[in-house]
């Protein structure tokens, strides 16, 4: 009976081991694990003890009361050493949940590839929202508004894929404000500094409209001119053709 009762308590000494690398393994505070497993292993050496002490020969309990006490103390033990156990996986868990969220917020602050006037540029996400917010204000009609917004993008992302179409917008923000001597300027500027994007040669459609808006003729023939020049192969260079074929 006494050999039985030491391989139960070993039995629960093992279980109560075998927590310890998994509350290493989670955020669980693994002191109060370790403190909580040394604790048991106490109590559980110290029910080996009476066992193996001649004092237990005298004492008035038989061995099938002592068989029932060491029992329940055991059933209690593993009782506390399930509750770590649920505790420890818990934990994990919790740790596991924590590091995907914080990957999730982490991806969404890094640059996204985004493809804009038909090249793949990386965009920060906050480019992007700045840049999103400026043209909403153009579509609603908030074209001072636009304007503005504009400006703030192409001074704080110069370098930005979104400069050259944020240039473009800037100059439509001015033509819908009839500010036609800011219009060409604005177009200007997206022309000298991106000749190759596919949006200058819209820039200088409205730079044509800009110089008409200003009743300034020969300005507005001789860039429309420029644009079927340079452009020639454009949908911008085809109106423009039609512009000069009609005389307007």
């Amino acid at each position: 009976m006494r050999n039985f009762l030491k391989s139960t308590l070993t039995a629960a000494v093992l279980a109560a081991c075998s927590l310890a690398p998994l509350a290493h393994a989670g955020m669980f505070d693994d002191d109060e694990a370790r403190r909580a497993i040394l604790d048991l292993r106490s109590k559980i050496d110290a029910i080996n003890s009476r066992l193996d002490s001649k004092s237990d020969k005298s004492s008035s309990l038989s061995l099938a009361d002592q068989n029932d006490q060491l029992n329940q103390e055991i059933s209690k033990l593993r009782g506390q050493i399930e509750v770590l156990t649920n505790e420890v996986a818990n934990t994990q868990q919790r740790q596991k949940d924590f590091y995907v969220d914080l990957d999730t917020r982490l991806r969404k602050l890094e640059p996204q590839k985004v493809n804009v006037d038909g090249q793949e540029v990386s965009i920060d996400p906050n480019e992007q929202k700045a840049y999103d917010a400026a043209l909403d204000n153009f579509k609603s009609g908030n074209y001072k508004g636009s304007a503005a917004a504009f400006i703030s993008y192409i001074r704080s992302y110069p370098t930005s894929g979104f400069a050259p179409s944020a240039q473009y917008w800037l100059g439509n923000s001015y033509f819908a404000q009839r500010d036609f001597k800011s219009a060409i300027a604005a177009q200007q500027a997206l022309v000298k500094k991106y000749p190759d994007n596919p949006k200058a040669a819209d820039a200088m459609l409205n730079m044509a409209d800009s110089y008409t808006g200003l009743k300034d003729k020969a300005a507005a023939k001789k860039t429309l001119e420029q644009l079927v020049s340079q452009y020639p192969n454009t949908p911008a260079a085809a109106t423009a053709k039609d512009r000069l074929a009609s005389g307007k």
